[in-house]
């Protein structure tokens, strides 16, 4: 994709909510696709627009050698350089919605520190098909996540790396490389590439039509306009 494409997209969905783009795909006859399950939550509320970069994780089919604890450090050591590699990480760009199908196992692939160095480099937010760990430092960080669920366990004995930049399935949705990812309060949704000029539009429509509407109740009522009403 090029810059301009995604600067184009990332712009046509600046400031869409969940809902707004859920309905814009319903408009595009598009009413089982899309939304992510439920069980996907934020950390925090906030919202997110990117595109989508995918990585596979699946679980570790190997044993774990019997060791001593200054022995299991540099087997770490070692696992995290030769196993539960992150080579997707050195890729980002700015605007991107990092894609995890870690294949629903307890662990937590992304914490504190890993997920501040793609912030860094550009990453918008991360949703994940598994857990992630170090939650209130990410709270803190600011970090926007959506997982299945929250782990203390890491990675080692638990995960390796698999594939990049290939469909994945999060969430219960086919993710591929370049759609565009909507993420708040409400969830997840992943607007396939090809429809995404098209369903911007009615989404931008609902949005439009709702602060209207909304607007007028807050004017009846008294209320000062905030900027979801403008």
């Amino acid at each position: 994709m090029s810059k301009s494409e995604r600067e184009e997209l990332l712009k046509l969905y600046e400031g869409l909510r969940v809902a707004d783009v859920r309905d814009g795909m319903d408009w595009n006859m598009m009413h089982g696709y899309g939304s992510m399950s439920y069980e996907i939550r934020p950390l925090f509320r906030t919202r997110v627009v990117g595109i989508a970069r995918t990585v596979r994780y699946l679980p570790y089919e190997g044993s774990i050698p019997k060791m001593s604890p200054d022995e299991y450090t540099e087997w770490v050591s070692w696992y995290y350089n030769n196993v539960c590699t992150y080579p997707w990480i050195e890729d980002i760009q700015p605007g991107d919605f990092i894609v995890i199908d870690q294949s629903g196992v307890n662990a937590g692939l992304m914490g504190s520190h890993n997920s501040l160095e793609g912030f860094r480099r550009g990453a918008r937010g991360y949703v994940i098909e598994g857990g992630v760990r170090d939650t209130d430092e990410l709270i803190l960080q600011k970090i926007p996540v959506w997982s299945r669920f929250i782990s203390q366990a890491m990675v080692q004995g638990r995960l390796r790396y698999d594939a990049k930049d290939i469909p994945v399935s999060v969430g219960g949705v086919i993710v591929h490389p370049g759609d565009v990812v909507v993420a708040d309060g409400d969830g997840v949704i992943v607007v396939p590439r090809k429809m995404a000029y098209e369903v911007a539009k009615y989404a931008r429509r609902e949005l439009n039509n709702d602060k209207i509407q909304r607007r007028k109740l807050y004017e009846a009522m008294g209320w000062e306009l905030d900027d979801t009403v403008k």
